[in-house]
């Protein structure tokens, strides 16, 4: 298991839950250090006293509110811990929704609830039988990393998972990047459904991340000496460039058909019927021409057989005579 990241308690009612906060995600990202050029020496940041230029160590860095531009009040860790809030040591639920209801654009960062010791065990399975058996998500609140949060408690694979959720005023309005009005006509959009119902896919596990497996491939060949990997041959698009929208939303039906191994439509597939028709009589006659091949042929040695031997019995009557 991770190492847990939050310790603390869910309660929902008068019901409590130990839990441990473990990360439900991980970075898998290529990682990389600053060095110098000449030297490939690390390159490392100092947090340096903007005072007396001295460099400070971690243990005397604390928190500091910036009241004016020259004015700054201290706020320890403590004195936060010890805030008057009923989320600072467990996560609340405060109530329970339809998940369709909740705009994923608020939905942040994923984490798994693990029990805190066995005691816990009884009212997690409550707490998630629940969940599944009402068809809703727990919308709760708590206190991490020295601010108030709001999550969303839902089930995945007989595990909680919690959900940490922007509050609705850190959500900027899309309002301004609206485009203005265009003409589009009923042909334009009906081609753009077709496209969306040939890309559509039952499942979305399947993707991978093919910049990373390349940067691999790249830093193993430099680790190695080897040459590097050259680009995948293809077509590069321009960007920016106008096409004519018809014609791009043809075409794109028409790739997406081809590589799920699907014909381009109705009128080729039923060509290709009457192609096979054609084709089946043909195969059928060619062995009937060769078995009347044989037959003429065999009929042939039979008559030539048959004369040679008149021609003997004639030669030795002629010789007793």
């Amino acid at each position: 298991m991770p190492r847990p990241l939050w310790t603390g308690a869910v309660s929902f009612g008068l019901v409590s839950i130990p839990i441990k906060v473990v990360s439900a995600t991980e970075d898998r990202s290529v990682h990389f250090h600053q060095v110098h050029l000449e030297d490939m020496g690390r390159v490392r940041t100092r947090k340096v006293c903007s005072i007396d230029g001295e460099v400070v160590p971690q243990e005397e860095i604390g928190k500091g509110y910036e009241l004016t531009k020259d004015e700054l009040v201290a706020v320890t860790d403590e004195e936060l811990d010890e805030m008057p809030l009923p989320t600072a040591k467990a996560i609340e639920i405060v109530a329970f929704v339809d998940a369709d209801s909740i705009d994923p654009i608020r939905i942040s960062d994923s984490y798994f609830l693990a029990i805190d010791g066995q005691v816990a065990a009884k009212p997690y399975t409550l707490l998630r039988k629940a969940l599944e058996r009402s068809d809703k998500v727990a919308i709760a609140k708590f206190a991490w990393h020295n601010r108030e949060r709001l999550g969303l408690l839902r089930v995945r694979e007989d595990a909680i998972v919690l959900h940490a959720m922007r509050w609705p005023d850190e959500i900027r309005s899309p309002e301004s990047l609206k485009p203005k009005d265009v003409d589009l006509d009923d042909e334009e959009i009906e081609r753009a459904v077709q496209l969306t119902d040939t890309m559509a896919l039952d499942d979305a596990s399947g993707f991978r991340d093919e910049y990373r497996a390349a940067l691999e491939e790249l830093i193993e060949a430099k680790a190695e000496g080897a040459e590097l990997p050259q680009p995948a041959e293809g077509e590069e698009r321009e960007a920016g460039k106008v096409v004519d929208l018809m014609a791009a939303l043809n075409a794109s039906v028409e790739a997406a058909r081809e590589s799920r191994g699907e014909h381009g439509g109705q009128d080729a597939t039923v060509h290709t019927m009457q192609r096979r028709k054609k084709t089946t009589p043909k195969k059928k006659a060619a062995p009937v021409r060769r078995t009347t091949e044989k037959k003429t042929t065999a009929g042939k040695k039979r008559t030539t057989k048959k004369t040679t031997t008149e021609k003997t019995a004639a030669a030795r009557k002629r010789s007793a005579s």
